[in-house]
């Protein structure tokens, strides 16, 4: 296979892994809720929902090992730790959503059938190319992937060449920190830890040692773009799309209820299958690609033993099962405490792996990952707690009031103990 190709292929099956069940149904939303503000929506969506996570595998391209090795230099205990918690929210929160969002929105509307039963078929077909492991990047960058990026762009160019009346009314005060945060919601950023290393071992599997380091790191890059600008592409079409058609929302129309009635609006009664197949395929390609996430990591943990790899796949797709039948909204808000608490410290290692080693010595990963840790605790502790309890706390720590509090700390922690180093030199 040549390198453009390869390229290509790896780029449209890491697009495909990002894209899943809340990068479907929160940007058609957002921009419902945006309304005349819908670019400064979607320019703090993409920082968190597209750049950090290419980041996230620029960061992979460089290391090309596993998850552990993006906190190795706070300490191996807590990169095992962070890696079991990460691949733990991956396994029961966005992944048992992929089959959540494909009930309510592909069979339910057209089978009498529960969801524990779809949930169970879902989960089956997920186990079946989770062992074929080996070719699941061909496949899915190949066939699957092509074919959601194709009804995608149907919806989104048919929706903006349509004359709108786009509502001048925005439920936010802050548009860009409103985008920002609901970026945290589609879990890509930790997608990228997570499925980095799937593209990682799939290229040393299927290709041994025909690559060398410097090939299959411009090759992974290469594939970040190509991803990156997909992701791109689609969530701001999706957000524009959910301003445009604003008017045929009402004030209490649910995420899933805009994505459908924007595709009808744009592709008339064949929308919704269109829509269906759609959301299948998406959800199914997320899904594969956490669980093969995870069952590398517990596999590469134990040894490199096939029985560990089809055990922690087996659990992973039990844990689906049971989770994924819950309504999609209910996951939603029970993720939101996860990720105020583990978003912090994935983007700064995110970035501190991206840094020259001189900026980014084991002092410095391990100073600015305390800050960020420290400085989310109010964050996650008012979806525990009554928020007026935290007002004190929050009134003094900058961008706190945004749930950004973290990140002027980091920055000034990243600062002082980086001109500390430079006075030793």
């Amino acid at each position: 296979m040549n390198k453009s190709k390869l390229i290509l292929i790896t780029g449209f099956a890491l697009f495909s892994m990002f894209f899943g069940a809340g990068n479907l149904i929160l940007p058609p939303f957002l921009g419902f809720q945006a309304g005349s503000d819908w670019f400064l929506v979607i320019v703090g969506f993409v920082i968190t929902a597209v750049c950090i996570p290419i980041l996230g595998i620029m960061a992979h391209a460089k290391l090309q090992g596993t998850m552990f090795d993006f906190g190795k230099k706070v300490s191996p205990l807590f990169s095992t730790v962070y890696c079991v918690v990460v691949y733990l929210i991956s396994a029961a929160l966005p992944m048992p959503r992929t089959a959540s969002v494909t009930y309510e929105m592909a069979i339910q509307p057209f089978f009498e059938i529960d969801a524990i039963i779809s949930s169970t078929i879902y989960f089956v077909l997920v186990f079946i190319f989770v062992l074929n492991r080996s070719n699941v990047i061909s496949i899915i960058g190949k066939f699957l992937t092509p074919l959601i990026v194709l009804i995608l762009l149907l919806i989104i160019v048919v929706g903006i060449s349509m004359p709108h009346q786009v509502s001048e009314i925005s439920s936010f005060e802050t548009p860009l920190v409103s985008g920002i945060l609901e970026g945290y919601q589609t879990f890509d950023a930790i997608g990228a830890v997570v499925v980095g290393g799937v593209v990682i071992i799939s290229l040393n599997t299927s290709f041994k040692d025909q690559f060398s380091f410097a090939f299959k790191k411009d090759v992974i890059r290469k594939s970040g773009f190509v991803a990156g600008t997909g992701l791109l592409l689609i969530y701001g079409g999706l957000i524009l799309n959910g301003s445009l058609f604003s008017e045929f929302f009402t004030e209490n129309s649910t995420r899933a209820e805009v994505l459908s009635i924007v595709s009808i609006q744009t592709l008339g009664n064949i929308g919704n299958a269109l829509l269906s197949v759609l959301i299948a395929l998406a959800c199914f390609t997320t899904a594969v690609g956490i669980v093969i996430g995870v069952a590398d990591y517990f596999n590469g943990v134990f040894g490199n033993k096939k029985v560990v790899y089809i055990f922690v796949a087996t659990i992973s797709c039990l844990l689906g099962i049971a989770i994924g039948q819950f309504d999609v909204h209910y996951i939603l808000d029970i993720a939101l405490p996860a990720l105020m608490f583990i978003y912090p410290i994935t983007i700064v290692l995110i970035f501190l792996n991206l840094l020259p080693e001189k900026y980014a010595s084991d002092i410095v990963f391990k100073g600015v990952v305390i800050a960020a840790f420290i400085f989310s605790i109010p964050d996650f502790l008012k979806f525990l707690m009554n928020p007026e309890l935290l007002e004190g706390i929050q009134s003094i720590i900058p961008l706190a009031n945004h749930s950004l509090g973290w990140i002027i700390p980091s920055i000034l922690t990243f600062g002082i103990l980086n001109l500390k180093n430079f006075k030793r030199i």
